[in-house]
């Protein structure tokens, strides 16, 4: 499929910034969808308003809107966390199920939080959904997109892994202390960690426009996962400093409760299996090139 007009949410988010510049640069007519007067498509999914009409012609919309999740987990924050995934996703599902012509493709956002604790396993899109409070939200959030495959549209869930950029998500939240030669591994260090570089991210999501093969869960990670252990070490080699003061597991726990247990804790050995049959290469296979890649970046 050609798409040359796609809808985007999330846009001024980690990954959507990059996808807006990269769709653009590749000509495709972009609009974003979001609450600020900037944005081409004004919504509110807390209030289930969105301007339909300005999506009429639009090919494909990807969903890349959510509360950020790398937050102590208080009652409040967990119906925010779960709220502003299902109600954006339901709403734009619906709306979009009611045009005419439909778009042909919606790609909406998930993430390998979807497993929940895999130990030495490895996962794939066809393993059945793990326990806990972000594989619920996982489990959740697709199901929100039904409307949208009802009405026959391609729907693709990226089921995203923790993603390396310096302006964004844990990468930048490791930089100083790492750099200040305070790093080291998380808890065991033994945790399997399922990364990807943002590149290939955007990569990954185009790849999910144009290939009307790819629909439903799609395992967005690098094939070579590595454990916490393995990840702080390179981490350190690049940036040459030591990485070996480790951040006990219990100081986690108190400081973040249940969502460091779900998130900086879990080992989550996830294999790409649907990028791999469908043929994509992936830039920056290894770790330290993806780290290297990142950190040109931000020079």
């Amino acid at each position: 499929m050609n798409v040359r007009r796609v809808a985007v949410t999330g846009g001024s988010g980690l990954i959507g910034r990059a996808l807006l510049g990269a769709l653009r640069a590749a000509g495709w007519s972009v609009l974003t969808i979001g609450r600020g007067a900037g944005s081409d498509v004004r919504w509110d999914p807390s209030s289930g308003t969105l301007d339909a009409r300005a999506l009429d012609g639009t090919s494909a919309v990807v969903h890349l809107a959510g509360e950020p999740i790398a937050v102590r987990w208080t009652e409040a924050r967990r119906r925010l966390i779960m709220e502003s995934r299902t109600s954006g996703t339901a709403l734009l599902a619906h709306t979009i199920a009611a045009l005419s012509p439909r778009p042909l493709a919606f790609v909406s956002a998930s993430a390998i939080g979807y497993y929940g604790e895999g130990g030495e396993s490895w996962l794939d899109e066809g393993q059945a959904h793990g326990e806990g409070f972000l594989a619920s939200v996982c489990v959740a959030w697709e199901r929100a997109a039904d409307a949208a495959r009802d009405a026959g549209i391609r729907v693709v869930h990226p089921r995203l892994g923790v993603v390396l950029a310096t302006d964004g998500g844990a990468l930048a939240k490791l930089l100083p202390p790492f750099r200040l030669g305070l790093g080291g591994p998380v808890g065991s260090g033994a945790q399997w960690m399922s990364w990807i570089s943002r590149a290939d991210t955007v990569r990954a999501i185009v790849a999910m426009l144009d290939d009307a093969t790819l629909d439903g869960a799609v395992n967005v990670v690098a094939p070579e996962p590595v454990t916490n252990a393995a990840f702080t070490k390179t981490l350190g080699h690049v940036l040459h400093r030591p990485a070996i003061i480790p951040v006990p597991a219990i100081a986690l726990r108190t400081a973040f409760g249940e969502m460091a247990e779900q998130t900086l804790l879990v080992s989550q050995r996830v294999r790409p299996a649907r990028l791999q049959r469908a043929g994509f290469a992936w830039e920056q296979p290894s770790l330290e090139g993806a780290l290297r890649a990142a950190l040109r970046e931000r020079a």
